[in-house]
């Protein structure tokens, strides 16, 4: 069984759906998540990243505190729209995702309504359907599950608008060819220099770094970790057990991306 974000509706069920079938298990938070895989109820399937947005903060958060492996990695192209039972003129409010909002703040910019943030985009089309002028952002799915018209398409920023998404799980990936590794890098100190000497390792050895993203240690202002993505290329094991010399490194997991059906 996978645990994805619920309720029903969302991308993550989506994705899930696409991926796994009907062997899916929705929860109503990521920690939740988090909390029932590092226990080994499930494995779980979390959004880390936007095109758009930017790194999803509750799972990076959670990758920090939690002791669990990523064990593949799946893209999902995302298409928001406008769902209401009266014309965008009526409206007075837009229900939204704070993901969903940034994803679609072009749109609801222009419209000048109050924006309420909700926990996901399937609390929106119900928050909508309990509030007279009012409208939600959602995907095609969210919008057939709770019978709410689409009242204007595709209104995220961008056309190529793509949510990256990770498999956790308990146990270390088997994968024996990996195409890409994740680790989080904890310097425990400030000094110049710090992070130019940590990226040189891979740098000296020509290793593609695809994400670098740094996040609060909660340990003090000015204090921060670092969320590195790499490509698998030669010399890849040796970086990583030079960066162990080096500082506090958390190895997050090395796997192959899921192709979508």
């Amino acid at each position: 069984m996978i645990a994805v974000l619920g309720p029903e509706g969302t991308f993550s069920h989506e994705l899930a759906l696409s991926l796994f079938g009907d062997k899916v298990v929705l929860l109503p938070t990521i920690h939740r998540i988090f909390d029932e895989v590092e226990k080994g109820a499930y494995d779980g399937l979390v959004p880390i990243e936007n095109s758009e947005a930017g790194g999803v903060g509750p799972t990076l958060d959670c990758l920090q505190g939690h002791h669990v492996f990523i064990t593949g990695e799946a893209y999902m192209e995302v298409h928001h729209h406008c769902a209401a039972f009266e014309e965008l003129e009526q409206l007075t409010t837009i229900f939204a995702h704070p993901q969903t909002h940034e994803q679609c703040s072009e749109f609801l910019e222009k419209l000048g309504l109050e924006v309420v943030h909700t926990s996901s985009n399937a609390a929106s089309a119900r928050a909508m359907k309990e509030k007279e002028h009012a409208g939600a952002i959602v995907s095609d799915l969210t919008a057939r599950i709770y019978g709410i018209p689409l009242i204007r398409r595709d209104v995220q920023n961008s056309s190529g608008n793509t949510t990256r998404f990770i498999v956790i799980s308990s146990r270390p990936p088997a994968e024996s060819n990996p195409a890409k590794c994740s680790i989080l890098i904890d310097p425990r100190e400030d000094r110049p220099g710090l992070l130019h000497d940590l990226l040189a390792v891979f740098a000296r050895r020509g290793i593609n770094l695809t994400r670098i993203e740094s996040r609060p240690s909660k340990r003090g202002m000015g204090s921060y970790i670092f969320f590195l993505d790499f490509l698998t290329d030669k010399g890849w094991e040796v970086a990583i057990r030079e960066l162990h010399g080096l500082t506090h490194v958390k190895n997050l997991g090395c796997y192959r991306r899921r192709e979508v059906p």
